[in-house]
């Protein structure tokens, strides 16, 4: 129960790592504010949620900055602080082009919903905990961030931002005691990677999946969730701008094709 009596706002929380972010912390005594674009998944995940006067859930796109503050603002009325904010949502944009095809539109779009979106609700609710002097905020950025070959230019490029967005706000908002991390997910199966499961299983090659990391093995949104809520938590109470990989080692070394014996 490492969040009892603590409020917090998951975005990116009708599926995949939100969800199983707002299940877990939920689960350990979060009242929750879910926020996504999908408003039928997000009532289905509502209503999986125990103790429904502890849940809350807005749809709305987070690249909209007067839609994001109005709904701090109506979190705030609601439940009366903000003391955790998971950044999760995100989308891929589907667009592996080149960096000499990928369209002006494209980039737009990604960086609009994965960094921006970020930047909105860090900007709002980040006021609420410096007022009250105590926040955590955890960012999902991606290996991609970290490393070409996960993701195509844009999204790439929109999850390297967030690890430095993580560094530059947790600068800022350290001496309020506002603690600020990110976490590097790898291969996970969420509806955003399903695609590439949904190809792996028809091919019958699903045992290669994940087959490059140092587990030999895909991982699943409980996994990230469950370091999503550590940093979130008090047990990370000295932990601040750092960007943690979640990916079976994927990142621990160089991991080409043939470079392993």
């Amino acid at each position: 129960m490492r969040f009892e009596n603590r409020i917090a706002i998951v975005t990116g929380a009708a599926s995949g790592i939100g969800r199983a972010t707002a299940q877990r912390l939920a689960a350990e005594g979060a009242s929750v504010a879910l926020v996504d674009w999908n408003e039928e998944g997000l009532s289905a995940v509502t209503h999986s949620l125990p103790d429904q006067s502890r849940i809350w859930h807005r749809a709305l796109d987070i690249a909209d900055e007067a839609a994001v503050e109005q709904c701090v603002a109506d979190v705030l009325a609601r439940f009366g602080r903000i003391d955790v904010l998971c950044n999760n949502a995100g989308i891929s944009g589907g667009d592996y082009s080149p960096i000499t095809e990928t369209s002006t539109e494209t980039w737009q779009k990604i960086l609009g919903v994965n960094v921006m979106g970020a930047v909105h609700f860090t900007k709002y609710a980040a006021r609420s905990m410096r007022e009250q002097r105590r926040g955590a905020i955890v960012n999902t950025a991606s290996v991609a961030g970290i490393r070409s070959g996960a993701g195509g230019n844009a999204y790439s490029a929109s999850k390297a931002a967030i690890i430095n967005l993580t560094m530059t706000s947790a600068c800022d908002l350290g001496e309020w005691n506002v603690r600020v991390n990110a976490i590097c997910p790898g291969l996970i199966e969420t509806g955003m990677t399903a695609p590439v499961f949904e190809r792996a299983r028809a091919a019958q090659k699903e045992h290669k999946l994940g087959s490059r990391s140092e587990l030999r093995r895909y991982g699943h949104p409980e996994e990230v969730a469950a370091a999503i809520a550590f940093l979130a938590s008090d047990d990370a109470s000295y932990v601040t701008g750092q960007a943690l990989p979640v990916d079976g080692g994927n990142t621990a070394s160089l991991n080409l094709p043939g470079m392993k014996v």
